[in-house]
């Protein structure tokens, strides 16, 4: 009974059962079919209406891979990253959880157990979309000036949500990147540390 519990928590991603620090792993990306790049351009577009239905396991799988996942076995990655610093982390935001997806293991680590997706934004819509990815930038993996830092980290943030506006414009999902965002609340609610910052949020869900 408990077997069937974890698995319909991690089909659903729909309650409270799993402790913070605690690993999910995703199922394998399905790297291949897919819309036509061409025509994944043409349909990309912002949208601010959301059901409030849940991502199913496998498409926040083959969301967060397109985002910022592994696709080579040098561990390089789906978004292009300045000197390969890999500065930026991706959180996810739901209803049952915060996490941070860790694109090595192709996983998420459980970081607080509460709903924060009103924090992610100062939009209405966020609260009740399924998912809020939230891009914070480890500056401390950037070597340079300020003005490296914020480049980079403002550029690298661009490529992860093109990726998650191209998946879903293929995947027939709503999505739209914000940068209205408390910061500070947020950055408290995460526990982020001095030298990571907010840089973007990004919306994804089904349409309503």
């Amino acid at each position: 009974m408990r077997r069937f519990i974890w698995i319909w928590m991690l089909m659903a991603i729909a309650c409270d059962a799993v402790a913070e620090g605690d690993i999910i792993k995703l199922p394998l990306p399905r790297a291949e079919g897919g819309m036509p790049l061409m025509q994944a351009l043409k349909n990309r577009h912002s949208s601010r209406e959301f059901a409030a239905r849940p991502l199913p396991m496998q498409v926040l799988s083959d969301l967060l891979w397109a985002a910022d996942g592994v696709n080579r076995p040098d561990a390089h990655r789906t978004a292009p990253s300045a000197r390969n610093m890999r500065e930026i982390l991706v959180y996810v935001a739901a209803a049952d959880g915060t996490y941070m997806f860790d694109p090595d293991g192709h996983a998420l680590r459980r970081i607080l157990g509460s709903d924060v997706r009103a924090l992610t934004g100062t939009q209405d819509f966020v609260a009740q979309a399924p998912v809020n990815l939230v891009y914070v930038a480890d500056l401390s993996r950037i070597e340079g000036s300020d003005e490296d830092k914020r480049l980079y980290s403002a550029a690298d943030t661009g490529f992860i949500a093109q990726n998650v506006y191209l998946y879903c414009a293929s995947a027939g999902l709503a999505a739209v990147v914000r940068g209205s965002v408390d910061r500070p609340a947020l950055a408290a609610e995460l526990k982020l540390s001095p030298h990571q910052r907010i840089i973007l949020a990004q919306t994804v869900g089904y349409p309503k």
